[in-house]
């Protein structure tokens, strides 16, 4: 019993632990920084490309991921390379908060 109970507090102070080192991004200026990425993922967050995935609704931690994996190399799109290499941290944050601020569509 001490172990559950000992392994469920591990599981919680980790999933704390992660979430708590997770930058929340400033919406104003991710909508600002969005501009560039309107033509293929939509002025809305709404791609019209088939090609192009929808970013509004998205959660912050995995569009951060998906932007961090394209700027690092380990997922593989070369004009989503190219552009995600072009942004700061604070871009990636931003951005993600912004997406995640326009709910489902």
């Amino acid at each position: 019993m001490k172990r559950a109970l000992t392994g469920a507090l591990l599981a919680g102070l980790l999933a704390a632990a992660a979430h708590a080192s997770f930058a929340a991004g400033d919406i104003k200026a991710g909508r600002a920084k969005a501009a560039q990425c309107a033509a293929c993922h939509g002025i809305d967050g709404m791609s019209k490309l088939p090609e192009a995935p929808n970013l509004a609704g998205q959660t912050e931690e995995y569009l951060v991921k998906a932007l961090n994996d394209f700027r690092t190399g380990a997922r593989k799109n070369e004009m989503m390379t190219m552009m995600a290499k072009t942004l700061s941290d604070a871009d990636v944050a931003n951005l993600s908060a912004y997406y995640h601020s326009l709910g489902k569509q």
